[in-house]
């Protein structure tokens, strides 16, 4: 009972001080692995599997250069695995069957009812929907539909001939087998850098933004400047 009583004393002799701030919150940080979906390619390239991001660019560099730099050639290769593929089991099927042993296990290759179902489904939703679009501006004369898929059929040439003149010049630059094999690289390393090195660079990309938001705006004020001066001449 003493020393409890001498611990009170000493807790009511030494007050807290009353400028002690608290301690500033921590900085929440975007999750990287909730952004790129959570599952098993998150965890993949963010080299939470280490041992299946090790193989996807082992993987893949070793087919950029089987294709790449030793000269085969992509259908071959294909051609040649499915032949042997085909006849390693056609010898199989006929050893079982003079050895009695059980078959190769195939699985049946045939497109189930479901399959079929959904993909009619869907098809008949997507018809649907055009053919209520040209009931709507042929019948009705709804200039308001009839605008809207207009301008949707005026963007999407000129989307799609922006993107082939961007995909035109890549291609003019790279091979498409080295453009993928440098995606996969860019797309397995920049996620697990930009998750270690958040902060920084996070940091360094927001000076980077006010420096030119600086130059913007004084750009913007010079062009106001000049124009007040010819204003004023005249």
């Amino acid at each position: 009972m003493a020393a409890v009583s001498d611990i009170g004393r000493a807790s009511a002799r030494d007050p807290l001080p009353s400028d002690a701030s608290p301690a500033p919150p921590a900085k929440i940080s975007r999750s990287v692995h909730r952004a790129l979906g959570g599952g098993a390619v998150a965890d993949v390239l963010l080299w939470r599997r280490r041992n299946v991001a090790i193989l996807a660019v082992s993987g893949s560099t070793a087919v950029w250069f089987f294709f790449e730099r030793a000269g085969y050639n992509i259908l071959s290769v294909l051609a040649n695995a499915v032949l042997l593929v085909v006849v390693i089991l056609f010898f199989w099927a006929k050893s079982a069957l003079l050895l009695n042993r059980p078959l190769p296990p195939l699985p049946n290759l045939e497109v189930s009812d479901e399959v079929v179902n959904k993909v009619a489904d869907r098809a008949r939703v997507w018809i649907n929907r055009v053919l209520a679009i040209g009931h709507d501006i042929t019948i009705r004369r709804d200039r308001k539909v009839f605008l809207q898929v207009l301008i949707l059929h005026s963007l999407a040439p000129a989307m799609v001939i922006l993107s082939l003149w961007v995909v035109s010049c890549i291609g003019s630059l790279f091979n498409f087998l080295t453009l993928v094999y440098v995606g996969v690289l860019l797309a397995i390393t920049i996620p697990a850098v930009y998750d270690k090195y958040q902060e920084d660079i996070d940091q360094k990309l927001s000076m980077a933004l006010d420096v030119v938001l600086k130059q913007y705006e004084s750009i913007l004020n010079g062009g106001q400047g000049g124009s007040t001066k010819e204003k004023k001449t005249q």
